[in-house]
Parts: structure tokens; C-alpha cells; sequence
């Protein structure tokens, strides 16, 4: 593997501690405008854009081609939205364990952090302001060597969101990595390790104390799965000691 250059971590279930709070909001908003939707397919499409997902479950309920599809979807969207967005507001965000030390590791590397969701940009800055992750980013969502993170991209920024690689992507023209192959994946979904894999990673690693245990995970594509962020140095650490830093 290249010398790391750039890590790029999911935020819900990832950084941002998630105990399936916004797989409820999903519940909450399908089955207030009539959608059929279980707990095991809501979970399965986490990570994703959220208004790809609604369009895709309506389309599993009335028919890829059913001409109220896209309304349906944009209804459904909407009372989401509302729901997530209140439940952010009313009850704020915590890091995840060990999510803090292991920023605080990278940035002593010199090793840039970038966020990137599957959560649209409203909600995405609630969540960061709660947090107090917004501190030190500008207009553009980029931060400073010195700010807790350096980059925060959200789906609807992007022309694709996950498991496609655009956010990835996005991430590293942003800083000017041009080999993948330097740059570090950390998700805890399904979605997050499809597009790492789809950027072509060097290090693509799933954390199984978000929405998705080992088991759930271990059939997609990783380098590592690992209990939470607090494992992350000890992998770094290793990597550095191969390449002989």
C-alpha cells in the first residue's frame, strides 16, 4: 500500500453514534405515507442517499414503472426529512468510541480527515453543529490542518452517492491524492464498504459497533472489520511500520 494520504470515515453508526434511531425516523416517515418497508430492508439500504432509497422501496411496492413512483418518493422524502431533522435538533449527536483519540491521532500524522454521508446537507450540518464539528470550516465545508475535521461532503453534493465512489472521489480532488491506493475507507454498512471497494481503496475497513454487526458485514468487501474507531491507530501504526516511516 501507498503511504496514507487522506482517511475517509461514514458518519452515522460510524463517527456519529447511531443506536438505529434513523432507521426509526425511516420507519416513522414510510409509515406515515403508506409505504411497506421492514426493519431488515431499511437497514439493508443504510448509508445510501436518502431519497434514492425512498424511490427504490416504492418502486419494490408499486412497480419500477408506476406512475407515482417519483411523487410518492418525494412525499415520503419530505415527512423524513421533518422527522430526522427534529430528532437531530431535539436530541443533538455524540462521537462514537474512540471516534475523538483517533482523530486527534490522525491529525498529529498530518493525515487529512474527510466525512462523508449518506444524509443531505441541512441535516448533515445540524448534526456537525451539535457536535461541534463545524468549527474551522468554511463555505465549502473544508477545513484546516488545525480543525477537528478537514472535509465534509454529503450526498446530495455529489452526482451519485453510495455505493458508488463519487464522495471518495470528490474527497480526494479535494486534497489532490490521485492513487486511491493511498487513501483509507472506514464505514459501518453494506453501502460504505461497496463504494470503497469501488474506489479502489487501500485500506478498506468496516466498524461492527455501528448499524451492522460482523456478521452482517462479512459479506461484502473489506480489509479489516473492526470493533470501533478506537482500533484504527493500531492499524494505521502497522501500516506506517511496514512502509518503514
Amino acid at each position: 500500500m501507498q503511504p496514507i494520504e487522506l482517511v475517509v470515515f461514514d458518519m452515522a453508526g460510524t463517527t456519529v453514534t447511531d443506536q438505529h434511531e434513523v432507521e426509526r425516523c425511516f420507519a416513522e416517515a414510510a409509515d406515515q405515507t403508506g409505504l411497506m418497508a421492514t426493519p431488515e430492508r431499511i437497514l439493508a439500504m443504510q448509508g445510501q442517499a436518502k431519497r434514492y432509497v425512498f424511490e427504490t422501496l416504492w418502486k419494490e411496492q408499486l412497480g419500477d414503472s408506476h406512475a407515482d413512483v417519483d411523487k410518492n418518493a418525494d412525499v415520503s422524502y419530505s415527512a423524513f426529512r421533518e422527522i430526522l431533522e427534529r430528532h437531530y435538533r431535539t436530541n443533538g449527536a455524540t462521537p462514537t468510541q474512540g471516534c475523538l483519540e483517533t482523530f486527534g491521532y490522525l491529525r498529529e500524522q498530518g493525515i487529512p480527515i474527510a466525512l462523508t454521508t449518506g444524509f443531505y446537507r441541512i441535516v448533515t450540518d445540524i448534526i456537525l453543529d451539535k457536535l461541534g464539528w463545524l468549527d474551522g470550516l468554511n463555505d465549502q465545508h473544508v477545513g484546516s490542518p488545525d480543525s477537528i475535521i478537514q472535509l465534509s461532503i454529503a450526498s446530495d453534493e455529489v452526482a451519485r452517492g453510495r455505493p458508488h465512489p463519487d464522495m471518495i472521489a470528490r474527497a480526494m480532488q479535494q486534497f489532490g491524492v490521485t492513487n486511491p491506493q493511498a487513501v483509507v475507507n472506514v464505514g459501518d454498512t453494506p453501502s460504505d464498504l461497496l463504494s470503497g471497494r469501488a474506489a479502489g481503496v487501500g485500506l478498506n475497513l468496516g466498524v461492527t459497533n455501528g448499524t451492522h454487526s460482523v456478521d452482517q458485514l462479512n459479506a461484502y468487501p473489506y480489509d479489516y472489520l473492526l470493533g470501533s474507531l478506537a482500533k484504527l491507530p493500531s492499524v494505521i501504526s502497522e501500516q506506517f511500520r511496514s512502509e518503514g516511516v
